[in-house]
Formats: structure tokens, sequence, C-alpha cells
């Protein structure tokens, strides 16, 4: 009898814990996760800040289930550091086992997880980094956010035809600057314009008076600007100090300068600048108004920039990859997500299928005050611009 009870006692363990482990596979099996690394302290947290805002909005606006199963975010801040970036993205993958890798703030911690994302077969959206060539480090890298050629070769296009034809360049060190650097001096070179300098500014704690100095000494007609988000209230400060709108110098660039995240805090002096860009908190449209208003409304009051837009479409993206794919992932998930053509706060937009990056409208804009506030107000559009990277 004894032994009969005791039999019985191990046999219910079992299938107990059986139970535990099945229901903890199911569990498992009924998430889906989506592991953004993003930096969210130091220099650059402002636009982890804002992507990790602009992904939450969308789970809130669209829910927290997708193809039945249930959507966990998952945050890790990077601190800005490739190295770390690299370690956090292991993680998810191996222990998270998460189905997507999203965020990616700076060129240097995208390129650190594209060999991760190769080796695990994990689809991976860049939702903020700029560089021309990120997509052609990973076949398994998508892009929402924007590339610098296709900012810096329509302000190229515009300088020459609105009187500015003699330029010095000024840019942050790094992949992206290089880019801006490029593209717009060929293009402008190519448009009968003349580079007098090119000027590149340290990544790490930038000084901008010395190059600044410089550029007023050449006398050019203009300073085509690139830094990254963030970088831009600095640097018009001292562009104001030192006097250079009042020496006749104007200011043109890629729309990081102009963050519509900082733009208020810059005061008057970004009043007037030119710049181009995919978007703006400004942009007319139906979509984008109300995007504006529910990120205002979940976020304090914060305004909405081209980070957030980032990764709102990125979770778009991943969305509607994942209903198609009912929820699996790996390479069928990865094609779901090419070729998607929609309606963003930016305007229309696709996933080039060959490319994996993105296609959309290029603005010229103009900083004006409306109702008190300073904007980059658009007045021209480039349509379906593709990464003159990659047309090569």
């Amino acid at each position: 009898m004894q032994k009969r009870q005791f039999l019985n006692a191990i046999a219910g363990t079992t299938l107990a814990l059986t139970a535990t482990v099945t229901a903890s596979t199911a569990m498992a099996q009924d998430k889906f996760k989506i592991g953004l690394i993003l930096p969210m302290t130091g220099p650059f947290a402002s636009t982890g800040k804002q992507i990790e805002a602009a992904a939450r909005l969308y789970i809130a606006q669209n829910g927290d289930t997708v193809a039945g199963k249930k959507v966990e975010l998952i945050v890790k801040d990077d601190t800005s550091a490739a190295d770390v970036t690299k370690r956090l993205a292991q993680e998810m993958v191996v222990n998270e086992k998460v189905s997507v890798l999203a965020g990616f703030g700076l060129t240097p911690l995208a390129f650190a997880t594209a060999p991760i994302a190769t080796q695990s077969k994990t689809p991976m959206v860049v939702m903020a980094a700029a560089t021309s060539s990120i997509t052609q480090a990973s076949p398994f890298i998508v892009r929402t956010s924007f590339t610098l050629p296709q900012a810096a070769v329509a302000i190229a296009d515009w300088a020459p035809n609105n009187g500015i034809k003699k330029v010095v360049t000024l840019v942050s060190d790094y992949g992206p600057g290089i880019d801006a650097e490029k593209f717009f001096k060929d293009r402008l070179l190519f448009n009968g314009g003349q580079v007098l300098d090119s000027l590149r500014v340290p990544m790490r704690n930038p000084d901008f008076a010395p190059f600044l100095q410089k550029v007023r000494d050449l006398k050019p007609d203009a300073v085509y600007v690139f830094v990254p988000s963030g970088a831009g209230a600095a640097l018009m400060k001292q562009f104001a100090e030192r006097g250079m709108d009042k020496a006749g110098i104007k200011l043109i660039g890629t729309g990081d300068i102009t963050d519509d995240d900082i733009l208020n805090s810059m005061g008057d002096v970004a009043n007037g600048v030119v710049t181009s860009h995919h978007y703006s908190a400004s942009h007319n449209s139906a979509l984008n108004k109300k995007f504006v208003t529910a990120f205002e409304k979940a976020n304090n009051g914060l305004r909405p920039n081209f980070m957030a837009v980032g990764g709102y479409d990125g979770m778009r993206v991943i969305y509607e990859a994942a209903k198609a794919t009912k929820g699996a992932g790996g390479q069928a998930l990865l094609d779901a997500m090419k070729g998607q053509v929609f309606e963003s706060p930016r305007g229309p937009m696709f996933i080039d299928a060959q490319t994996r990056d993105v296609v959309h409208n290029i603005y010229i804009r103009k900083v004006e005050k409306v109702n008190g506030q300073l904007y980059n107000q658009e007045f021209a559009t480039l349509k379906d611009v593709k990464d003159p990277g990659k047309t090569k």
C-alpha cells in the first residue's frame, strides 16, 4: 500500500512538473519579444527617450498583442557604447529569445550588432542610425529612420538656386558626418558651387568655437552643418555668439541641426535656418497631427522629433510583418518587412525590397515662429527619395 502511495505521489509530482514546463513553454511561445536597445543615458539620451516613447505609443494605440501573441518590449540602455550594444543584443537573442532587435541610436552601435543579427537570423530594425552603408552590414537589417545622403543631396540642390554658391562644410567626425559631407560636397560641385573648406569636429566633447571662427575667417555664403540629434543647440549658441548671422553667413544643413525636440530652446538665432529632412512635427497631414497630439499627451507635452517617427514607423513595420507571418520570426519575418508601403506621420514611405532601406519624401524647411513657437516649416518636397549611396 505504501509503495503504491509513493508511486502515485511520484507520478503526481512528475505530472505537475510536466504541466509547469508545458505551461512555461506555451507562455514563451505566446510572447512576441522586441529587444529595444537605445542610448537612455549620456549625451544621446534624447534619442533613446524619443524612440522608446514612440514605440510605447504605437503599442498603446494598436494593442499589446499581435498574431495572438503578447507583445513584450524589452528596453535596455547601451549608454552609446558599441561594446555594450553588442553584449545586450547577444543576451537578448540567447537568453530572452527576442523575435526582433530594434533601436540603434548611432551608427557604431548598429554596426556592432549586425554580425549578431546575421548569425542568429534575427531581423534588426534600425530606427535612428543614418549612415548609408548600415543596411549592407547584414542581410537581416531593415531601416525605418533615414539616410544622410538623402537629406544632404536635397539641400545641395536647393542652395545654389538660392544665392548660396560658396560654402564651408562642418560635420561631426563619424560615419553619418562623413556621408553628409561627401554627398553634399559632390552635389554642390556638380551644381556649380564651391566648397572653400571641409571641417570635421570630434564626436566626444565637441567644441565648435575654433571651427566656427575658421568659417567666419573664410567668409562663405553659408556654412553647411551636420551634427547628431541633440547637439544642435550648442552649435547654434556658438554660431550666435560669434555673430556669424550678423556677418551675413547663413547656416544650412540636414534636419538634425534644427531637431524639433530642442528647437524652441535655441532661440531666435534659429529663425530662418533652412534645412532638408524627412520629418517635421509641423508636417501638414491629418495623420501627423494625430500623432503629434497623442505623443505630446502621453509625454507631458514633449514634441516628437525625427527619432520618434523612426521608432513609430519601425513598430508599424514589425507589427505588420508579425501579422503576416502569424508571429513567426527569422527569415519569414524579415521577408514580410520588405516591400511594405504605407502612410507615415512623415508622409508616404516604403521599405525597398532590394536594399531593405527606407524610401520617403525629403522636405526643404525653414525655421519660422508659429503661435510663439519655432517650427521647421516645409516649403518644398522631393518625392520618393531613395538612398543616393545605393543608386550608383
